[in-house]
């Protein structure tokens, strides 16, 4: 970890904690994410002033993607990416259902139709429905 960040001794609250390991890009959007029920600690819910200690294992869900992570260390302040790596480790099980998943729905959007149709598609589209 670089001096600029430093690492906390203490408990941290939980919304910092996901802002400061740049899982959310507001502490706002974190708490919303907590209030929401997207964010489970040691598997139960939890709240935006709960303390996250290290070794507590978080389960986060953003949009489409869950990680299941383990808190590594603790800290207050958001600094580079590279550091805020080093606040946790993702799970292989986590790891592996998240690529999974992005598998599948990349195989999901290549079977979607191309779009609107063009003016050609358009014109036969017309007489296809004029002749029924």
């Amino acid at each position: 970890m670089s001096s600029a960040q430093s690492q906390s001794t203490g408990p941290v609250r939980a919304d910092v904690w996901l802002w400061a390991a740049r899982f959310f890009k507001t502490r706002s959007l974190a708490k919303q994410a907590i209030d929401g029920g997207k964010i489970d600690l040691n598997g139960s819910g939890c709240k935006p002033a709960k303390a996250v200690h290290v070794g507590d294992v978080l389960r986060i869900g953003r949009g489409v993607e869950r990680l299941e992570v383990e808190v590594l260390a603790l800290s207050e302040k958001r600094g580079p990416a590279s550091d805020a790596q080093t606040l946790y480790r993702e799970s292989e099980a986590s790891v592996t259902a998240r690529e999974a998943a992005k598998a599948q729905r990349k195989l999901v959007g290549a079977m979607a139709p191309p779009g609107r149709p063009d003016k050609q598609e358009r014109r036969e589209l017309r007489r296809l429905k004029d002749s029924m």
